[in-house]
C-alpha cells in the first residue's frame, strides 16, 4: 500500500480573539487567504478534552507567496485559558517559523506597525538573518529571511517555514521525527549558548538544537506552495522545561498541534503503531471542515505534542463560486496546475 508523509501542512495555534488574530496574521504574515472557516463540535478531539466533546470555529489560512499554513482555533462551547507565557525549549511547540524576502523590510515593517515583543536581528545557527516577534497571545513567532517563492505580491511575509518542539530526551525524539515521520536530513546538530535566541525568555541558557528537513523532494498537491519545511528539536541543558498544556486541555490558548501532510493513512498508521506511536484519536472516514473534507489522526510525541496527520479528499479552490478539487485519486508526487493554485487569489481577505 502505497504510503508518504508529504511534509509540514500547517501549525494549530488556539487563540482568545479569534477576529482579531486573524487580522494580525493577515497583517504582518500575509495569511490571508481563508480554505475554511467554519463552527463545529470536535468529538475527534474528546481524548485531549477530558472525554468531553467541545465546539469550535477553525479557520485555515494560507499566504500564496509561499509556506505552510496555520489553523486558527477558537473554541466556542467555554471560555479558553490564556496561552503560558513559554520559554525556549519547554515542552511542546514553543516557537513558529515564517518566512520573509528581506529581513530588514521585515524587520522596519513591524517596527512601524508595533509588533509585539520585537527582537534585534540576528543570526540563527545556518547562518539565516532573524528575528521574533510575539502574537496577540504572547506567542513566539520567529522571521527567517528566504528566497524561495512560489508567487509574489506586495506583502514582505511569506507562511510558515517550520516550528521549534522542546522535547526532554532527544534521541527518542529523533526517533520519532527523523525516523517515523521522515525529517531524516540533520541540518545542524550542536550544543551551546545560541545569540538569536538570547533576547527570549530563559534563551540565553544552555540547549542542544537539531534541525531536521527532508531528504525526500515535497510532496503534495500544495508542495509548490508550502515548499521546503523543517522541524527543529530543542532540549534544555540547563533547567527541567515546563510542559506547556499543564492542566490545559486542546483549544486552551498556545501553539496547539503541528500537521502533516501524508498519503496513504492506514499504512503510516501501522508504522506508527508498531514503533510505539499509535493513533490516539482517528477520524476514520472523510471528515468535513465547511466544504473541505480529510481523513484525520493524531498522536503525541513522549513529551505530549500533538502531531496531526491529514490526508486530504476534497478541497476549495474558490468556495464562493462552488469550485471543489477532488484529490483524492490524484498522483500523490503531483501538484496541483498553476491555474488551479493561482485562482486561491480570489478568496482572499483583505482589510481595510
Amino acid at each position: 500500500m502505497y504510503k508518504r508523509i508529504n511534509g509540514l501542512q500547517h501549525i494549530g495555534v488556539a487563540v482568545q480573539n479569534m477576529d482579531l488574530s486573524l487580522r494580525f496574521y493577515r497583517t504582518f504574515f500575509g495569511l490571508d487567504i481563508p480554505f475554511f472557516d467554519s463552527v463545529q463540535p470536535a468529538p475527534l478531539m474528546d481524548v485531549y478534552t477530558n472525554n468531553s466533546t467541545i465546539t469550535k470555529r477553525a479557520s485555515m489560512i494560507m499566504n500564496l507567496q509561499g509556506g505552510c499554513a496555520i489553523e486558527v482555533i477558537r473554541p466556542t462551547s467555554f471560555e479558553p485559558q490564556p496561552a503560558m507565557h513559554a520559554a525556549v525549549g519547554d515542552l511542546g511547540i514553543c516557537i513558529t517559523q515564517v518566512k520573509c524576502k528581506n529581513i530588514r523590510a521585515s524587520h522596519e515593517f513591524c517596527k512601524a506597525h508595533q509588533a509585539p515583543g520585537l527582537t534585534d536581528i540576528s543570526t540563527d545557527p545556518l547562518g539565516r538573518a532573524t528575528f521574533f516577534i510575539q502574537d496577540l497571545d504572547g506567542l513566539h513567532w520567529q522571521y527567517i529571511e528566504s528566497n524561495q517563492w512560489y508567487t509574489q505580491n506586495k506583502h514582505h511575509s511569506g507562511g510558515v517555514i517550520g516550528c521549534s518542539v522542546g522535547v526532554s530526551d532527544m534521541d527518542e525524539a529523533l526517533r520519532l521525527y527523523a525516523g517515523v515521520l521522515g525529517f531524516d536530513k540533520v541540518q545542524h546538530d550542536s550544543s551551546a549558548n545560541f545569540s538569536d535566541w538570547k533576547q527570549l525568555p530563559h534563551g540565553a541558557q544552555r540547549y542542544r538544537r537539531v534541525i531536521l528537513a527532508q531528504s525526500a523532494q515535497p510532496g503534495g498537491g500544495f508542495a509548490k506552495v508550502t515548499g521546503t519545511n523543517y522541524i527543529e528539536l530543542v532540549q534544555a541543558l540547563d533547567r527541567k522545561p515546563a510542559y506547556l498544556f499543564e492542566n490545559r486541555i486542546w483549544g486552551d490558548s498556545m501553539f496547539a498541534h503541528i500537521g502533516f501532510d501524508v498519503k496513504g493513512m492506514k499504512a503510516i498508521g501501522n508504522d506508527l503503531k508498531e514503533a510505539g506511536y499509535p493513533f490516539t484519536c482517528d477520524s476514520n472516514d472523510a471528515l468535513s471542515m465547511g466544504q473541505t473534507k480529510v481523513h484525520c489522526t493524531y498522536i503525541h510525541d513522549k513529551d505530549r505534542t500533538l502531531i496531526e496527520m491529514i490526508e486530504v479528499y476534497k478541497v476549495p479552490i474558490i468556495e464562493k463560486w462552488g469550485i471543489f478539487l477532488d484529490v483524492e485519486k490524484r498522483d500523490p508526487l503531483k501538484p496541483l496546475p498553476d491555474f488551479m493554485l493561482k485562482a486561491l487569489r480570489f478568496s482572499r481577505v483583505k482589510d481595510k
